[in-house]
């Protein structure tokens, strides 16, 4: 059984800037990944100071070469199906039989997508269709936009995306949920609603040109923004007995600890800020949290 001092479950900006500090602070740490990120369908990553445009590919290459000057940091390719035990003592079982023994464990596991169900959307997501105006946003900036929303957050996303382009259509795919006074507003701004349910996204090699409505309208556009539907990249917090907010992700303190002993989460997973940035920070204070909170059982542990 192999044993380590922390186990970080995902390897995104999270976890990975979580390996950095805890093999800077010489802590036995596992970083256990599956290799298939949310982003990989983006070809570029931004907003990262000193990264801004690389691809999420070479992002996490970078971050592993960096990470192997450490020795105490090691990765394995799989997937943590089992957690048992309490703080101090949580043992590990992976998909292939892998049994791991760590005192700490820190949540990293990101979000994912679940399927819209919208034709075509598939081949334009991370090429001309989007969900974050800050990752995107300039690469989009006054063009011809389409908004898919039609939830309570359509009027705070329309007048977000307004900063970039001016040139909106809102396509809530379905009847919406605007009041009479909401609609009126975006009248005001000339932002036409359609409601019928989207057909199709046509498009050319990624590239969308236009979105077809099931009443044979058509729309042209040169980009899309899209509320997403999420879910945690995994089940194992819950299971493990993490509370969760009610908005779907884990809740945790300022320092990523969770509501059990020993457990802490960070990146996507906890904030509905989905940028690298945040999420490698926040890695980063949980990190520094966790190996606080080692040390100081170390040392309580030769006073005795």
């Amino acid at each position: 059984m192999k044993e380590v001092d922390v186990v970080i479950i995902g390897g995104g900006p999270a976890g990975l800037s979580a390996g950095l500090v805890l093999g800077r602070a010489r802590k036995k740490t596992l970083i256990i990944d599956e290799g298939q990120p949310r982003n990989a369908v983006t070809r570029e990553a931004h907003g990262f100071l000193t990264r801004d445009g690389i691809s999420p590919h070479d992002f996490r290459n970078i971050a592993k070469e960096q990470l192997r000057t450490y020795p105490s940091v090691s990765h394995l390719e799989d997937i943590v199906k089992l957690i048992e035990g309490e703080d101090g003592q949580f043992l590990l079982e992976t998909v292939s039989g892998v049994k791991i023994a760590t005192r700490k464990l820190l949540f990293a596991i990101g979000m994912k997508d679940r399927d819209l169900g919208i034709p075509g959307l598939a081949e334009v997501y991370g090429k001309s269709a989007f969900v974050c105006p800050y990752c995107d946003g300039w690469e989009l900036r006054d063009q011809q936009l389409v908004v898919i929303n039609r939830g309570a957050t359509l009027m705070h996303f329309v007048p977000l995306f307004s900063g970039w382009s001016k040139q909106l259509v809102v396509c809530t795919n379905g009847l919406d949920e605007l009041s009479e006074a909401e609609r009126e507003e975006l009248r005001a701004h000339n932002i036409p609603v359609f409601n019928a349910p989207i057909h199709s996204i046509q498009s050319n090699q990624g590239m969308v040109s236009h979105i077809k409505l099931e009443d044979g309208t058509e729309i042209s556009c040169t980009g899309i923004f899209f509320k997403p539907e999420l879910e945690l990249g995994s089940d194992l917090p819950v299971a493990l007995g993490c509370r969760m907010l009610d908005t779907g992700i884990i809740e945790v303190d300022e320092f990523g600890k969770t509501s059990v002993p020993g457990v802490y989460a960070a990146g996507d997973a906890t904030t509905h800020l989905h940028q690298s940035i945040v999420a490698a920070a926040s890695g980063a204070v949980s990190a520094a949290a966790i190996n606080g909170e080692l040390n100081q059982e170390e040392w309580r542990k030769s006073n005795v």
